[in-house]
């Protein structure tokens, strides 16, 4: 009985280890096939990174949790918050403040106290001339006071993801608690390139301010950042917008943000290099319509009240593969934590990895329900929530099925040896009593 057990151990041993390897040993095979990613860049600059800004996935990096003063960048983040909470229609007026507390001999667009322009005016004067006064002035018609500013400067890095930054103005002044890091400010762009008004004052090449204190007329300013402009040796086909060291651009639905920290003049060398790298060597995908890994039957769904709602992957989104793989190279998770800013009929969101690295997600939604009496669609997504077991993963459930199914096949091995042990013994008694039986007859 004990060698029996002994036996059936070692066989149920065998079979979980092979299934173990056999399922660790599948995605293995797959990074093998699966081709290698990009690396052949490098730039001057002490820190730098390249970002695919629909996903956040970091294409390239250099020191890119170092940390470094932001200097002019500084005021993409204040058109941001500036964007997110002023009317731009209102009118903002110079303090001396204002004026006067910026460094000596950097960049002004030419206000001076009591001078009065609209926050739409001040924006492009901030964007394209990057003039510090006008920095310090809509931080004061934001928040009150460049310190009051700062702290929502602080709050936003934070609520972007940053970790690594600390921000005690809105003109990048040189402060020893001032700081950012190329991780962090890719953050910082990511969500002000998402944003359209943003994206329609950083992408224009000039405009006409009205009169102010050291001009008498209407005067023209012009985008600092030379890759912008058409007649400059240094234009970029596809660019979106940019702040000299925070640069974006556009080529076949990839969008590629560059930041590049202590460039020593080799800002746009360098920045050129990073997105050429980028273009030629990545691409922008789009899971939708072709991964079909999460997407049930309508049978499946008939459970939630037969509304005809069906899943699918949603939310215009795409991930970033290098040029040469495939969606099939990547491997899936599912989460049902759904962050705040996901879509009222989305029912989980799937995370794409290429090997370890992340490359984007989409949204699984449930679609428009189809029917006499439909629901709403958040109430589909509601409702499809409590269905997560039939959206697991194959190897998950295979496993428990292999593993009930030894379990039964050991029961009945149990029961079998035992009826087979029974018999044996009846017919060992019944042999020993037949032999009684022919001693005495003898």
């Amino acid at each position: 009985m004990s060698r029996f057990f002994v036996r059936a151990a070692q066989t149920v041993a065998a079979l979980l280890l092979a299934l173990c390897v056999f399922f660790t040993t599948l995605p293995t095979l797959e990074s093998f096939a699966a081709p290698a990613w990009p690396q052949d860049v490098l730039i001057e600059a002490e820190g730098g990174i390249l970002v695919d800004a629909s996903s956040g996935c970091v294409l390239y990096g250099k020191n890119i949790h170092e940390r470094y003063y932001p200097a002019s960048i500084t005021k993409i983040l204040t058109a941001l918050i500036v964007i997110e909470r002023c009317n731009l229609d209102d009118t903002i007026t110079f303090s001396y403040d204002a004026v006067h507390n910026v460094e000596n001999g950097s960049t002004s667009a030419g206000y001076g106290v009591g001078d009065r322009i609209t926050v739409r005016e001040a924006l492009y004067a901030l964007l394209l001339r990057s003039a510090n006064e006008v920095a310090n002035a809509l931080a004061e018609h934001c928040a009150g006071s460049r310190e009051a500013f700062a702290a929502l400067m602080n709050e936003k890095a934070a609520s972007l993801g940053c970790k690594e930054s600390h921000f005690t103005n809105p003109s990048g002044l040189n402060d020893e608690n001032h700081y950012t890091t190329a991780y962090d400010y890719s953050l910082i762009a990511m969500a002000a390139f998402k944003n359209p008004t943003f994206v329609e004052f950083d992408s224009t090449t000039y405009y006409e301010l009205p009169p102010n204190s050291a001009n008498a007329e209407p005067f023209t300013i012009y985008a600092g950042h030379k890759m912008l402009k058409k007649s400059s040796g240094l234009y970029y086909p596809g660019i979106i917008g940019g702040n000299t060291l925070v640069t974006c651009a556009e080529r076949d639905n990839l969008r590629l943000i560059t930041v590049v920290l202590n460039g020593h003049l080799t800002h746009y060398s360098d920045t050129k290099k990073l997105l050429d790298f980028g273009f030629s060597n990545f691409k922008a995908v789009s899971p939708e319509g072709s991964d079909n890994r999460y997407e049930k039957p309508q049978t499946d769904l008939d459970l939630v009240g037969r509304h005809n709602t069906l899943l699918s992957l949603s939310g215009g989104k795409t991930i970033v593969l290098p040029r040469t793989a495939q969606l099939s190279d990547t491997t899936s998770t599912l989460s049902y934590e759904l962050p705040a800013d996901a879509p009222a009929d989305a029912v989980a969101q799937i995370r794409y990895l290429y090997g370890e690295r992340t490359v984007g997600s989409v949204w699984l939604c449930a679609a428009a329900p189809k029917s006499d009496n439909p629901v709403s669609t958040s109430s589909n997504a509601k409702a499809l929530r409590r269905l997560r077991y039939r959206i697991t993963s194959l190897p998950r459930r295979l496993i428990a099925a292999i593993a009930a199914g030894v379990l039964v096949f050991l029961l009945l091995l149990f029961f079998l040896h035992r009826h087979r042990k029974r018999q044996r013994a009846a017919e060992i008694a019944f042999s020993r009593s037949m032999n009684r039986v022919a001693e005495r007859e003898a």
